[in-house]
Parts: structure tokens; C-alpha cells; sequence
């Protein structure tokens, strides 16, 4: 019998000083029965960085076709493509040719070692942006985790702060590669 996901539910505020963006999400999130705490976090995360009403999670770990988090106009073409992780150049490359921007948010201990081995191969990309977390985020963010969340993202200066009221995480996201913010 196949395990089916396990759904939870946030309330997501966003204060995105940085795009002069705010707005609260009620969120439904499917995790997947192979997918972590960790790489869950990191998807709402990104969810926070890229906040838009038209921005959805996509199917991610299920099916094959689709991102993690994507935003469509209103014709379905796909204005922004996000993979959290490190997917191999082949799915990079098709989401870039796919895509209007593709972001790329890598977290763990082996993504340096997986940067290193994607980073010239996407090089001419110029639809990509790639960032990358400390290691020790993940793990932070993934501590924030309940079936119902009530949380807050705040952006200012690149910085990133992620709180429940009683923890906070903060991240500073690494740009790897993409254009540099005006």
C-alpha cells in the first residue's frame, strides 16, 4: 500500500521590504512520504522569498513534470520556475527553457559539492538564479515545523528573518549565480 502525503497547513505574513511586498498566504502544503521536514521548510521558505498571489506549490517530488513552487500568468505560461535542492543540469536546463526565470534555492551539506559540479554546465543560463543556504539552516527552519503553523517572514537587505513568535530563524541566502539585485 503506498503512503500518501501528509498535509499541513500555515499561515504565512510576508513583509518583503526588499520588493516592497506584503501579504498573508493560508498555505496548504502536501509533503511527500519521502520528503523531510528540512526540504518542507525550505520550500516555504522560498514560498516567502518569491510571495505573489499567483505563485503555487507544484506537485515537486510526485511528478516528474513540474517544480517545487511555480507562478503562472494568466495564459499558463510560467513566468517563475523554483526547485529547492540540487537538481541535476539535464532538469535545470529543460526548466530554463520552460520558464520565464528559474530559481534554483540549494541547502545541505552537499551542495557545494553538487554547485561545483552543476556550476559550469548552467553558466550560459541566463534565465537562472541560484542561492544557496548554510547548512545549518535546513535543520533551524525544519525545528519551526508543526501540522498547523502560524508564521512570519520578513525580508530586508538580502536577510531573511523566519519566526513562529517564540523562535526565529534568520537566513542569509548566498547568490551563486544570476543577476545581481538592483
Amino acid at each position: 500500500m503506498a503512503l500518501k502525503a501528509t498535509i499541513y497547513k500555515a499561515d504565512l505574513s510576508v513583509a518583503d521590504m526588499d520588493r516592497g511586498y506584503y501579504g498573508d498566504h493560508n498555505l496548504t502544503i502536501a509533503r511527500h512520504p519521502s520528503e523531510t521536514d528540512e526540504r518542507m521548510m525550505v520550500r516555504l521558505l522560498a514560498f516567502g522569498l518569491h510571495a505573489d498571489p499567483a505563485l503555487t506549490f507544484g506537485k515537486g517530488l510526485c511528478v516528474d513534470d513540474e517544480p517545487d513552487l511555480w507562478q503562472k500568468d494568466l495564459t499558463g505560461a510560467i513566468q517563475r520556475w523554483i526547485d529547492v535542492g540540487q537538481p541535476d543540469e539535464k532538469w535545470i536546463r529543460k526548466a530554463c527553457g520552460r520558464a520565464d526565470e528559474v530559481v534554483v534555492i540549494s541547502y545541505g551539506r552537499a551542495s557545494d559539492v553538487w554547485w561545483n559540479g552543476v556550476r559550469d554546465k548552467v553558466a550560459r543560463l541566463g534565465n537562472l538564479t541560484v542561492w544557496n543556504l548554510d547548512s545549518d539552516i535546513a535543520p533551524a527552519l525544519a525545528a519551526l515545523t508543526k501540522r498547523t503553523m502560524r508564521l512570519q517572514c520578513t525580508v530586508q537587505d538580502g536577510q531573511v528573518w523566519m519566526t513562529d513568535g517564540a523562535e526565529t530563524v534568520v537566513v542569509e541566502p548566498k547568490r551563486l549565480m544570476g543577476p545581481q539585485a538592483a
